[in-house]
């Protein structure tokens, strides 16, 4: 049950986060794109330009800022997905970010250039 819970609170974050990027201009070109490797959670693009954006929800600060999620491990299995993602749609040579959304509760924190 509580693994549902954390689903839905995971898919009601990246709504709000795609909200978020869509008002500041930001194209979604994806939502929980996945393959073998793993998911991204968004891809949209802005000025040429396509960000993969790691989205984190979290109602409180007892574990610690929704970001704090994205550890090492976490940043190479995004930066694998999004290669392979680049290869496949021949994006090879495309100017990319990694960005990181945390929510906590009711604010949004973008933090551009994560990693």
């Amino acid at each position: 049950m509580r693994k549902i819970f954390n689903n839905i609170k995971g898919r009601i974050g990246e709504l709000k986060a795609q909200k978020y990027l869509e008002k500041k201009g930001y194209k979604i070109v994806e939502v929980n794109f996945k393959n073998q490797l793993g998911e991204i959670d968004i891809i949209a693009s802005r000025k040429k330009k396509l960000f993969f954006v790691e989205v984190k929800s979290r109602e409180t600060l007892q574990y610690g800022r929704p970001s704090e999620a994205v550890d090492f491990r976490k940043r190479q299995k995004i930066r694998n997905v999004a290669m392979s993602y680049l290869k496949m749609k021949g994006l090879q040579e495309k100017e990319c970010q990694f960005d990181v959304i945390e929510i906590l509760g009711d604010d949004i924190n973008h933090i551009e250039n994560a990693f």
